[in-house]
């Protein structure tokens, strides 16, 4: 089995490595962040795919949506140190298999890999019971009321980046973007793009 890990912090990567390596059916492949992700399964069809959320250019959700549209059978697992439930619902929503937090058990991860690659479905105890119990505080959260691109969006106005730098990093036109921020705006009840980023950094985007 190949597996596809794209994580930019060295010491998780190793640690994944640590983790699987044990196993010696499971061939490691490696990347830093999306665009080395994505060449990576293009020319490596891994078997599957653990993406960090949290990337230095684009985000795991971004580079999801990139490797499920080159193959939409593709089995992705996202993995973030964020433990909030809207992450995870996200991720499913994005077409993710499987979630798994970096800061729960170790095995998560090992056992998230083995069931997705057998086409199932994985979520960590932890993290389903997040879900199960997050009600009205979930929808009281504000990224519920954005999707996964949206989230995108707003994490990269929150790292400073131009309406029409991100349109040129996510593929999209300049216009989609800004028809995009003002329809965040309204979703959040906000009027401007600092606002917007105010917003960011208090959800832990930024």
């Amino acid at each position: 089995m190949r597996v596809l890990i794209v994580d930019d912090h060295p010491i998780v990567a190793s640690g994944c490595r640590a983790l699987l390596t044990g196993d010696s059916g499971i061939v490691i492949l490696e990347a830093c962040d999306a665009e080395s992700g994505e060449h990576a399964f293009v020319a490596e069809r891994p078997d599957v795919c653990v993406l960090d959320i949290n990337l230095p250019s684009v985000s795991g959700f971004e580079l999801a949506r990139r490797i499920l549209a080159r193959d939409g059978s593709a089995r992705i697992i996202m993995f973030s140190m964020n433990d909030d439930p809207i992450f995870a619902a996200r991720a499913i929503e994005a077409g993710a298999k499987g979630y798994v937090s970096k800061s729960g058990d170790p095995q998560d991860l090992v056992e998230a890999i083995r069931e997705v690659s057998q086409g199932g479905t994985y979520l960590s105890t932890g993290v389903a019971r997040s879900i199960a119990f997050a009600g009205p505080s979930m929808a009281q959260n504000p990224l519920a009321k954005l999707t996964s691109r949206e989230i995108e969006i707003l994490r990269l106005l929150s790292a400073g980046k131009s309406l029409s730098e991100i349109a040129w990093q996510i593929h999209v036109s300049y216009k989609t973007i800004a028809n995009t921020s003002s329809i965040m705006r309204q979703k959040l009840g906000v009027r401007t793009s600092a606002e917007l980023v105010r917003l960011a950094i208090a959800s832990s985007l930024a």
